[in-house]
C-alpha cells in the first residue's frame, strides 16, 4: 500500500447502475467478460458455469434482472488478475443457492499472494465465506471504527452481542440473541377468517408457472421460498391483480398493498412530502409511528430529497409506504435488500409486529434465510426449473417447508451451541452428511430473534 503497487478490483454495491457505466456498442454479457478476461478459457468456463451466466451469455446487459446483474458483476471481478479483490454486498438479489455458489466462487480466488475483502450483511453467508471478520461500529454518516480481525464465529457473535471484549467497549445498548422455540408442525388456521385462492397457471413467453390452491388467514405471514426465476414475483403480481391467470380462473378481489422488488424513485421532493402525499392517515397515527416509523429510524433522513437517498434508506421508505396503505394483504418483495444486518432484524420485527397488530396477512419473498425463518408462520416452496417451468406448492408448516426447500438446494443448517444462530454446514462435512442421512436439513428448532435490552 505504501509503494502504491497493489492492483485492486472492486465489485460495486449498486449493481443496477452497471448498465449506465458500460461503454461501447457491443453490450453482450459474453463479449464484456471476454474483453476483461485475464484467465484461461477453462477458468472462464468454470466461472460462467458456477455463476449461471451461460443462459444469458448473448443477452444485452440492459436486459438483465437484478440477480443476473449481480452474478455478472461478480464474474467480471473473478476473470481479472489482481492483488486485492473487493466485493461489496455480493449476495443482494441472489437466492440461497446462488449465494452459496457466489461464496464458493469468491473463495476460489484465494492465492498465497492476494487478499479478498467482502462486505456482507447476510450473516449465514458471511459465516460460510469468511476466514476472519472485522466488526465495524459507529454512528452512520458521522464516524466508523474497524476492530481487529476475529475468528468467524467470534466476530459474528461479538457483532450480535454489541460488545467488543478486547476493547472493553459496548457499541450497541441491546444484544441481539436467537432464542429457541419448538417448531409447531401446523399453523392453526382460524376458519372464520380464512381466505382461499384457486389452482392457477400462468405462461409468460417460455416460462410456465403452476400454482397449487391454498388458504391463509388473518395475522399470518407466509414466506415464499425458491430460487430466482421460479415465479415468486409473478405469484405476487397475480395476487395483486396486476397479472391475470391463464384461462377463466379468477382471484377473489382483495385490497392489496405491494412493496416491489426494484425501487426506482420518481418522486420530486422530500421523504416527508412523499409520506404526506401517499400515506397521510397512517403517517399521522401514533400507533403507526410507534410500530413502524420510529423503529425504522426514519427521522434520520425524513427531510432529505427522495432522489438523493441511498439503497438502504430507499428500502426503508418503501417498507413504510407499503405498510402505511390500508389493505387486506401486504405483498413484500425482498425487504432485506440493501439493509445492513441490524436493520434487517429491525425490519423483520416491524413487519411481524405490524401484521399481528393489524390482523392482516403478508406474503413475503425473502432470500436471507435467517430473516425468512424469523418472519414465517408458514412457507410456500417453489420448485422446478428456473425460467422454464416451476410450481408453487400449497402453504406448509415452517419446519416441513424449510426442510423441503433446503433439500432441493442440498444444503444443511446447524445451530451455534452458544447463541443458537443458524449456521450453514460446509458441503460434505461430517455434520452435513449426518443431517442429510437423518433427513434433518434444518434443526428441528425454530430460531426466534430477541432483543435483550
Amino acid at each position: 500500500m505504501l509503494e502504491d503497487d497493489l492492483k485492486a478490483v472492486t465489485k460495486p454495491q449498486y449493481v443496477d447502475q452497471i448498465p449506465k457505466a458500460v461503454k461501447g456498442t457491443n453490450r453482450k454479457v459474453g463479449y464484456q467478460m471476454e474483453q476483461r478476461c485475464q484467465v484461461g478459457e477453462e477458468r472462464l468456463d468454470e466461472i460462467a458455469e458456477t455463476l449461471e451466466l451461460k443462459q444469458v451469455w448473448d443477452r444485452d446487459i440492459d436486459l438483465l434482472s437484478g440477480g443476473e446483474l449481480q452474478r455478472f458483476a461478480i464474474a467480471m471481478v473473478c476473470v481479472q488478475k489482481a492483488d486485492v479483490y473487493m466485493f461489496d454486498e455480493p449476495s443482494s438479489f441472489l437466492d440461497v443457492k446462488q449465494r452459496l455458489a457466489a461464496g464458493r466462487m469468491i473463495r476460489s480466488l484465494l492465492r498465497p499472494d492476494c487478499y479478498v475483502i467482502v462486505v456482507e450483511h447476510d450473516l449465514s453467508i458471511l459465516d460460510y465465506l469468511s476466514d476472519y471478520i472485522c466488526v465495524l461500529y459507529g454512528k452512520p454518516a458521522v464516524y466508523g471504527v474497524v476492530t481487529a480481525p476475529f475468528s468467524v464465529r467470534e466476530g459474528i457473535n461479538i457483532f450480535l452481542d454489541g460488545n467488543v471484549p478486547t476493547e472493553n467497549l459496548r457499541f450497541r445498548e441491546e444484544s441481539l440473541q436467537f432464542r429457541i422455540g419448538e417448531a409447531a408442525d401446523d399453523f392453526l388456521i382460524d376458519k372464520a377468517h380464512m381466505y382461499q385462492y384457486p389452482k392457477m397457471a400462468k405462461t409468460l413467453g417460455d416460462f410456465n408457472l403452476t400454482i397449487q390452491p391454498g388458504e391463509f388467514t388473518d395475522s399470518e405471514i407466509i414466506v415464499m421460498m425458491g430460487e430466482n426465476g421460479t415465479g415468486k414475483t409473478t405469484f405476487c403480481r397475480m395476487l395483486a391483480g396486476a397479472e391475470k391467470p391463464d384461462g377463466d380462473q379468477k382471484i377473489p378481489p382483495m385490497n392489496i398493498s405491494m412493496k416491489p422488488q426494484k425501487i426506482t424513485p420518481k418522486f420530486q421532493g422530500t421523504v416527508r412530502q412523499l409520506f404526506f402525499k401517499k400515506i397521510k392517515a397512517a403517517f399521522l397515527s401514533p400507533q403507526f409511528q410507534t410500530d413502524v416509523y420510529k423503529p425504522l429510524k426514519m427521522d434520520d433522513f425524513i427531510d432529505q430529497e427522495v432522489q438523493n437517498l441511498s439503497g438502504g434508506e430507499l428500502q426503508r421508505v418503501a417498507i413504510v409506504l407499503a405498510l402505511g396503505l390500508p389493505a387486506d394483504i401486504y405483498l413484500i418483495d425482498e425487504p432485506s435488500a440493501y439493509l445492513d444486518s441490524e436493520q434487517r432484524i429491525v425490519a423483520a420485527r416491524v413487519i411481524k409486529r405490524f401484521i399481528m397488530h393489524s390482523k392482516k396477512t403478508a406474503f413475503v419473498v425473502e432470500h436471507d434465510f435467517i430473516m425468512a425463518t424469523y418472519l414465517a408462520d408458514r412457507v410456500i416452496v417453489f420448485d422446478g426449473q428456473p425460467s422454464v417451468k416451476s410450481r408453487a406448492n400449497a402453504p406448509q408448516s415452517l419446519l416441513t417447508g424449510c426442510n423441503t426447500f433446503l433439500q432441493n438446494l442440498d444444503v444443511t443448517f446447524r445451530r451455534d451451541p452458544n447463541t443458537y444462530r443458524p449456521r450453514i454446514n460446509k458441503l460434505s462435512s461430517q455434520l452435513d452428511n449426518e443431517q442429510k442421512s437423518a433427513g434433518n436439513y434444518v434443526s428441528s428448532m425454530v430460531y426466534v430473534l430477541s432483543i435483550v435490552e
